[in-house]
């Protein structure tokens, strides 16, 4: 008789390498993709409008500094909505932005070890 048990078992754990491998992958890229270009500039990729800038107030609580055409906003974000707090110009919102990194993304584990430690303040 032909035993399809040993068969069977192989490509039950082969199957299950590659869909490890799989999720290992799209986790490395997607926290490529996260830190690469922030969480919200990700929606907002070829249009007119960018969160430039995010600083966390509280909770639910956070200053946003947004960039809509030429124009860039100050804007208090919470659960009740969102506030325009100060219109700036642009060498005002030059002083707000974060420093520009060379081009270079940071690896898998920079990434990794940034989101945890942002999990591990909330």
């Amino acid at each position: 008789m032909l035993d399809l048990g040993g068969d069977t078992a192989l490509a039950s754990f082969l199957w299950m390498l590659v869909c490890v491998v799989l999720i290992i992958g799209l986790a490395y890229w997607f926290t490529r993709y996260v830190a690469g270009r922030g969480a919200l500039s990700a929606f907002a990729a070829g249009r007119r409008m960018e969160i430039l800038d995010r600083l966390p107030l509280g909770r639910d609580q956070s200053v946003v500094l947004a960039r809509v055409g030429e124009r860039y906003l100050l804007l208090g974000a919470g659960t009740a909505g969102v506030t325009l707090l100060a219109e700036l110009t642009a060498e005002e919102a030059a002083a707000w932005r974060p420093p520009e990194t060379a081009g270079e993304k940071p690896g898998f584990r920079e990434a990794f070890l940034t989101i945890m430690k942002q999990r591990e303040r909330r």
